[in-house]
């Protein structure tokens, strides 16, 4: 009787008055049996404990060991755009005051959280952390995205106008232009650098036409930061044209006190490690079902 009770009350949802009429006994018998049947374990009640966002936070900086994270939820829909809020909140927390230096790289993300809003910060300085590419999508063209966020913070540009891979003989002829050189020297005295973090080119298809031979050969890379390559332990991998890129190097990256990754894919989660492995960011923005699927490939 007792699993009879159970069931019609816990998995056909009667009332304990219509199952005491069904078996004719009393209702205050059923409620006796229901009591029973849970404490001889035939009814087991769990009460799943939901990961908050915040929850799911300090999980990411216990098992990336990073200085910070900010996950937000999930959304239907514009979960790039919707990294904007947490990422001002951190910039909030940088203190950054006029003359600070922000570095900025290039991304969909990266795009996507400069339009949809910065906090004011008046006399901050923004650099691009790249040279540019000859290609017409809009999530590479980095300085329009340096434009952009020194118009919503209130601060000043400073744009590389020059390719983020010319050959070595022009780099050097580049880096000696007056404007490119002041902007370049930024890099070592950068306080935040708000970075992409790029998958494998063999998975994400529609980047292999903007990457080098050389680039699309790295079929080991878990992912990029700038076009610095790693493998899945976070070890960088060495390409053609690492000499010779106007970039932030790794080096630089390492020096900056807060470079934050803005990322929104499960896809994303090993290379978002290998870049935390590697030392290109510290700090991380993204949303719970990026952040599980890092957990889960954690554990």
């Amino acid at each position: 009787m007792l699993h009879t009770v159970a069931k019609l009350h816990y998995v056909e949802e009667m009332s304990q008055v219509d199952i005491a009429r069904r078996l004719g006994v009393s209702t205050a018998t059923i409620s006796r049996l229901l009591q029973r049947a849970r404490a001889e374990g035939i009814v087991r009640i769990e009460v799943l404990d939901l990961a908050t966002p915040e929850d799911i936070t300090r999980q990411l900086i216990d098992g990336l060991k990073l200085r910070d994270a900010a996950v937000v939820e999930t959304p239907a829909a514009g979960t790039l755009a919707a990294l904007a809020a947490p990422l001002g909140g951190l910039l909030r927390q940088a203190q950054l005051v006029a003359g600070s230096v922000v570095a900025i790289g290039w991304g969909r993300a990266v795009r996507e959280v400069i339009r949809a809003g910065l906090p004011r910060m008046p006399g901050v300085l923004t650099v691009a952390a790249t040279g540019g590419m000859q290609q017409q999508a809009a999530h590479f063209q980095v300085n329009e995205f340096v434009r952009l966020a020194a118009e919503e913070f209130g601060g000043t540009p400073h744009f590389i106008h020059a390719p983020y891979l010319p050959s070595s003989e022009l780099r050097e002829v580049f880096l000696r232009d007056t404007a490119i050189r002041d902007a370049v020297a930024l890099w070592e005295r950068t306080d935040v650098a708000i970075v992409g973090i790029g998958l494998p080119h063999a998975i994400n298809a529609p980047e292999a036409s903007a990457a080098t031979p050389s680039e699309q050969a790295l079929v080991h890379a878990a992912g990029d930061v700038l076009r610095h390559y790693f493998d899945a332990e976070g070890t960088l991998i060495a390409w053609e044209g690492e000499s010779r890129m106007i970039a932030m190097s790794p080096a630089q990256l390492r020096a900056v006190p807060l470079v934050i990754g803005v990322a929104a894919s499960p896809e994303k989660a090993t290379a978002i490690i290998a870049a935390v492995r590697a030392g290109l960011i510290n700090t991380l923005v993204t949303d719970t079902k990026t952040a599980q699927a890092i957990l889960a490939a954690l554990a």
